[in-house]
């Protein structure tokens, strides 16, 4: 099989085989399905290890199906590696000792290359105090800074990425509200996911505008260090003391998630109570955290075991002008497959920690078989994702492979025997396991069944690009892209719309014909659209599901309250959300303006090293195509027409570009404040010469208008201003009666043309409006999509997860 562009690109840097100095090994993927088929197979008796190997393979040719990304970079190689993705860790012991013990077992975990998820709930609320030294504690959320520090500039995973971490604080903590808030400081906590633990019943008090009491542990209980590990439930069921910190309406933390939401695209929130209701293992175990990409509710030392079925392989199509058909008994025979292939990994993982031995190999047996290239499939079948149409197929799909892996399990139960923790009375009661069909069941209770847990739907970034499909149960992204190389600049077309494309680009051109309405792309989707086919997948899935709800710029803070109450009422175990520009146009300071409040005008001092800023002051935003994306810049000016800040807003709050965006709009801003025997306007003039012709990756425009990079588009915009401003200067004339600048801002309300300096590597850029990208950490490309509950490139390939 030969791979090209992106895919190639990913397999060979990330999933052959490599020799000594680091260059491939394996050359197709034929050669490492090979090398994994054989390794997995290797656990099976002797007698049948080759036809285990043969059917392994079949399963894995044309990417039908792909094991997770540790499994295929691991097996076979010789080398002692965890071929688990994510762990969840036991809460931290509330002192000093546990808490560096935690981060201890992080490092190892991450140092291996595993994300960790940790409820940090055990922990005392801020205040609270600390006997033993006579003091108080910092809480929980000044805990989780030492985690995320640790996860964002100390762990380095392979020399490539940093570490994934999760941290999840309960609905019932005191320092519930500062958690919810925290990020929207984009200086704290920034090496990690948050998400809320949410209860039923926190969610009854909320729909009845109830109380809800914010409670902790009596500390000076004698049992408090012996029996406490952040489960309020567990406590109460002792009989133990609770007190009660504060009371506040449910309303208000609901209100407050939305606006963190809204405002910064976290916390998430996860259903914990409805997760551990639904968990198979509820008579021996609870869940206490999700892993970081959200796809698996873990107990203490619970792993994630990853593969990915390859929706878009079995689909029958031969032209795209004619709707394809499932494959459903193809599609069975694989996932049988994939259940015996991932049920071998439980046996083959070297298990670093006793605890994840003892959880998982003597205990759970958790495998999570999930999917990819649902948003493929449909498309080949000419349905629109996210409509009712679209809702009956998924949910025949997601019930196929549901009942076909547990009845597998069941099968390799009876030749290999179930999980050690297997009760089968206990687990026939499964709220989960009670909903699938009685022959099921029954299959169950007389045979038993070999995993506790089988399925989730993961984020399934780089070994989608590899597999040349779309990434786990979401659409297609965008479908176009301009590829840039010696010869010049190339458009690049999603491999199945490319197709379609080809017979109809005359009429494209001319507007005779449209996009047909089932080549539908991520962003053209309504929120509700996202919940409902989450919802679907989640009736057939006992973990859950990793996916990132997009909202437009208008989405409210009373529409996220609806959306989320939406997917509890629909049976989701959790959510994430983003929307569009969030925390653009803050253009004031509150602080300054609060510091001024009540305050006398006090004269200022000629030799003020800073000018104070004003009450009051004038502006403008100018809205600006740039290469990083479409920029809101303001600059704002004193009464007599004297500058004095500019903000700067490119991409979502929390990216890389908007931190970097935010950081030059307050450096220029400084620099006009500053104290300076130059005036004002010339101020304005040195900045505008530093940042002009600054170049980037990729341009904008041409000639005299072209946009070199952010910089660039910040001096032209400040020099269309002030062009504007200074009665006493004419603008230099372009032929039509406009300056350069005026006639830029014009053209970028029309789509840019993209320019660029030659290169030797290949590099993709997209078509789609930059917005809906921030620049990748790897290659540096404003190509860094946000899907799946996690970010991958779709210039390198280059995936958080």
């Amino acid at each position: 099989m030969k791979l090209v562009g992106i895919s190639e690109k990913v397999f060979l840097d990330r999933y052959s085989l490599k020799n000594k100095k680091g260059s491939p090994i394996e050359k197709t993927p034929e050669e490492m399905w090979r090398r994994i088929a054989k390794a997995v197979a290797s656990v099976e008796a002797k007698t049948v290890s080759r036809k285990w190997e043969k059917a392994f393979y079949e399963a894995m040719d044309d990417f039908k199906y792909v094991p997770g990304g540790r499994i295929l970079a691991g097996a076979g190689t010789g080398y002692a590696v965890t071929y688990y993705n994510c762990f969840v860790i036991p809460s931290p012991q509330d002192s000093r000792h546990g808490i560096l013990e935690s981060l201890g077992q992080m490092i190892e975990i991450m140092a291996r290359g595993g994300g960790v998820g940790i409820n940090v709930s055990s922990l005392r609320p801020k205040g609270a105090r600390v006997e033993k030294v006579n003091g108080f504690s910092s809480g929980p959320c000044n805990w989780a800074e030492i985690f995320s520090l640790a996860t964002k500039d100390i762990i380095q995973q392979g020399g490539t990425r940093r570490g994934a971490l999760m941290l999840m604080l309960w609905d019932w903590h005191p320092d519930i509200e500062e958690f919810i808030t925290v990020k929207q400081d984009l200086t704290r906590i920034n090496g990690a996911n948050l998400s809320v633990c949410v209860s039923d019943r926190f969610m009854e008090a909320v729909k009845k505008d109830a109380d809800w009491p914010l409670v902790f542990p009596d500390k000076n209980d004698p049992q408090y260090d012996a029996l406490w590990r952040g489960d309020i439930d567990d406590w109460k069921a002792r009989g133990k003391k609770v007190i009660v910190y504060k009371v506040v309406k449910a309303q208000k933390i609901w209100e407050l998630i939305a606006q963190a939401a809204w405002r910064s695209a976290e916390p998430g929130v996860v259903f914990l109570e409805r997760y551990n209701k639904l968990y198979n293992n509820y008579y021996w175990n609870k869940i206490i955290c999700v892993n970081p990409c959200g796809e698996e509710g873990l107990p203490g030392w619970g792993v994630c075991n990853l593969g990915s079925i390859n929706l878009s392989a079995f689909v029958k199509s031969d032209d795209i002008e004619k709707a394809g058909t499932f494959d459903f008994v193809a599609l069975k025979k694989v996932v049988a497959i994939a259940v015996r292939f991932q049920d071998n990994v439980v046996d083959m993982d070297p298990y670093v920690f006793p605890g994840i031995r003892k959880t998982q190999l003597e205990g759970e047996r958790r495998i999570g078989l999930g999917t990819m290239g649902l948003g493929d499939a449909l498309i080949k079948m000419h349905i629109r994702y996210g409509s009712r149409q679209s809702l009956k197929i998924i949910d025949k799909i997601y019930a196929l492979i549901c009942n076909g892996a547990y009845q597998e399990s069941v099968r390799i139960a009876k030749e290999k025997g179930s999980f050690k923790k297997f009760d089968s009375q206990k687990f026939g009661k499964s709220l989960f396991v009670k909903q699938l069909p009685k022959s099921i069941q029954n299959a169950i209770k007389k045979n038993g069944i070999r995993n506790s847990v089988l399925l989730m739907q993961a984020p399934t970034g780089s070994t989608s690009l590899m597999a040349n499909t779309t990434s786990g149960i979401e659409p297609v992204y965008e479908f176009e892209f301009i590829r840039r190389d010696r010869l010049g600049e190339h458009v690049i077309r999603h491999h199945i719309y490319e197709e379609w494309y080809k017979s109809h680009e005359k009429q494209m051109k001319t507007g005779q014909i449209k996009r047909p309405n089932w080549f539908v792309s991520a962003n053209d989707l309504s929120p509700v659209d996202h919940v409902m086919v989450q919802a679907v997948i989640q009736k057939h899935v006992d973990a859950s599901i990793s996916k990132t709800v997009n909202a437009p710029r208008t989405h409210t803070v009373e529409d996220v309250k609806k959306l989320y109450t939406m997917a509890y009422d629909h049976g989701l175990k959790g959510i994430a959300y983003m929307r569009e520009g969030s925390r653009e146009g803050v253009l004031t300071r509150p602080s300054d303006a609060k510091a001024m409040e009540g305050k006398k005008e006090e004269p200022v001092h000629q030799h003020q090293p800073v000018k104070p800023r004003p009450m009051v002051v004038h502006g403008s935003t100018y809205k600006i195509e740039t290469p990083v994306g479409r920029a809101y810049i303001t600059i704002n000016t004193n009464g007599d027409d004297e500058p004095l800040e500019v903000f700067i807003n490119v991409g979502k709050a929390g990216t890389d570009i908007f931190a970097l965006a935010e950081g030059l709009g307050r450096t220029i801003s400084l620099c006009l404040r500053f104290a300076s025997h130059l005036p004002p306007h010339e101020r304005v003039q040195k900045v505008i010469e530093e940042l002009s012709g600054i170049g980037g990756g990729r341009s904008l425009g041409f000639g005299k208008d072209r946009i070199r990079s952010l910089p660039d588009a910040v001096a032209k915009v400040l020099t269309m201003h002030f062009e504007h401003l200074a009665k006493s200067h004419q603008a230099k004339s372009n032929g039509n009666g406009k300056s350069h600048a005026a006639t830029l801002m014009s053209q970028t309300e029309q789509q840019p043309l993209v320019t660029a300096p030659e290169i030797d590597e290949v590099e993709a850029v997209s078509l789609a409006k930059p917005k809906h990208f921030d620049i990748c950490p790897s290659c540096g490309e404003a190509m860094l999509a946000r899907e799946e509950g996690c970010a991958k490139c779709y210039g390198c390939g280059y995936s958080e997860c």
